[in-house]
């Protein structure tokens, strides 16, 4: 309906201009300062970029009511991936912030979600811009891959840190006693990162395959 459209390309509106901003103040703060300015890119864009993810979380509910036709186990997984290491990882580690990967891992998401959400907005509205198209569905087949890779970097740069200061680890005074210690649970996730990691790639090429196909592609021009 045209309302739901229109509250979509709104989301979308608001994910581009988020995501843009981030791009934008990462590429000036590095011309600008050089290696300088990686250090400090959490402090600098971090509110923002968690804004943006948490924001990210109604796609589940989008696809859930209806209103978006995407898969929802592969976006499902890539939305938790993020927030699992933006929240869990990144935000409560404070040594872990000023490390490079995250700067890395921040421009790769970004990098990603400007031309995903650019195409988004444009797709409401019915205008299907081809280099755009092969962009957004063509993009994300390399670019993935090393956010995952970027992922699993920063889970491992954290391990010693969560061993240190027992963060999220707890010890429960049972009949049984009962503990987790948390550096186990993160080196379980990074297996679970790589199995996902499968899945979300499948799915890449598949709906590559279904935007880009000859038919398709002469349709959009049309």
């Amino acid at each position: 309906s045209f309302t739901m459209n229109t509250y979509l390309f709104v989301y979308d509106l608001m994910q581009f201009c988020g995501h843009t901003w981030i791009f934008t103040n990462m590429i000036i703060r590095f011309i600008s300062f050089g290696k300088d300015s990686l250090a400090d890119t959490f402090y600098s864009i971090g509110l923002v970029m968690r804004l943006c993810q948490l924001l990210s979380i109604l796609e589940i509910l989008h696809i859930l009511i209806g209103i978006d036709k995407s898969r929802l186990f592969p976006r499902f997984l890539q939305i938790t991936e993020r927030i699992i290491v933006l929240f869990v990882v990144i935000n409560s580690q404070e040594e872990v912030q000023g490390k490079y990967i995250v700067c890395v891992l921040f421009f790769l998401w970004n990098l990603l979600d400007v031309v995903r959400y650019t195409y988004n907005m444009l797709a409401r509205t019915g205008i299907y811009y081809l280099p755009l198209t092969w962009l957004n569905f063509s993009l994300c087949i390399p670019l993935y891959p090393l956010s995952v890779l970027a992922k699993a970097f920063a889970i491992w740069v954290s391990l010693p840190y969560f061993e240190s200061f027992g963060t999220y680890s707890i010890k429960l005074p049972l009949p049984i006693t009962f503990s987790i210690y948390f550096p186990y649970v993160l080196k379980m996730y990074l297996l679970v990162l790589f199995i996902g990691m499968r899945f979300i790639i499948q799915n890449l090429l598949s709906e590559r395959k279904a935007h880009l196909g000859t038919g398709n592609i002469k349709k959009k021009r049309s």
